[in-house]
């Protein structure tokens, strides 16, 4: 009896031992099926939620120095192109404009060449007295005043011409609209006022029509407009206008049906 019961409780342990492995051994098996999942599906929603971007969005172009100028000098002008050309024809009686620039925007000594390789989009002086928007000369031979806006604030500086084509010259604060100086530019000759004076004859489209024309093409502010030859074929108004990316854009405007002839954009 007691060789028999020693016996029983050996098997009965193990039995139990032999039990207790078969269970953690599938405890185990179980664990690791869960992880595979688990890690299995973590895999599979990383490929369908987007990662998050860590990268920070480009800066904003930076403005050219030929930008910056025209923004500085329009920021503080008040007066505009049309008050400033009224405000000129106004100082000499009977008088037409022939050319009216806003100082320290697009000066002569700040552009590059035109691509035409003439001086000038249209190839020809200008008859009034300063130098073409492109530096070319004047048949008067004088030229405006440029600078950068003083303390004064910018300045419009206009050129009309009596019906014989005498000039004057009108500077006009852009700030207040009040008249600085007026003054004949004495440097004109009788062929110089006689190429003015036809030239005006044959404009028969005023100033303030073109820079309707150019501003109905592009949105923007007027800062220059001159009566300049077209190449031999007539006369057109050139007019530039500054939009709101603060380039320029500069218009040929025919004299006599108000058509845009040509057209061009600074990039600088």
């Amino acid at each position: 009896m007691n060789s028999a019961s020693s016996r029983s409780r050996t098997l009965k342990a193990v039995g139990a031992l032999s039990l207790a492995a078969a269970t953690a051994l599938l405890m185990t098996g179980c664990g690791q099926t869960s992880d595979s999942a688990s890690s299995a599906a973590t895999s599979e929603a990383a490929k369908v939620v987007p990662q998050k971007q860590t990268t920070s969005p480009s800066a904003t172009a930076q403005l050219t120095e030929d930008q910056q100028e025209r923004k500085t000098v329009l920021d503080a002008t008040k007066v505009t192109f049309d008050d400033a050309a009224t405000t000129a024809t106004g100082e000499v009686a009977g008088s037409k404009l022939v050319d009216l620039d806003l100082e320290g925007v697009d000066d002569d000594d700040n552009q590059s060449p035109s691509p035409t390789a003439t001086g000038s989009p249209t190839g020809s002086p200008s008859p009034t007295g300063s130098p073409s928007p492109t530096g070319s000369p004047s048949p008067t031979g004088t030229g405006s005043p440029s600078a950068s806006p003083g303390a004064d604030g910018p300045v419009w500086v206009a050129e009309v011409a009596e019906k014989d084509g005498t000039i004057h010259t009108v500077r006009i604060n852009a700030v207040d609209g009040k008249v600085i100086e007026a003054r004949v530019d004495a440097d004109q000759d009788a062929d110089d006022k006689k190429q003015t004076a036809d030239w005006l004859a044959q404009a028969t489209q005023t100033p303030q029509q073109a820079a309707k024309v150019a501003t109905e093409k592009k949105k923007g502010t007027v800062t220059s407009v001159s009566l300049e030859d077209n190449e031999g074929d007539g006369v057109i108004w050139q007019v530039d206008v500054v939009g709101s990316d603060w380039k320029k854009t500069t218009f040929d405007v025919d004299a006599k049906n108000d058509t845009i002839v040509r057209e061009e954009t600074d990039e600088d």
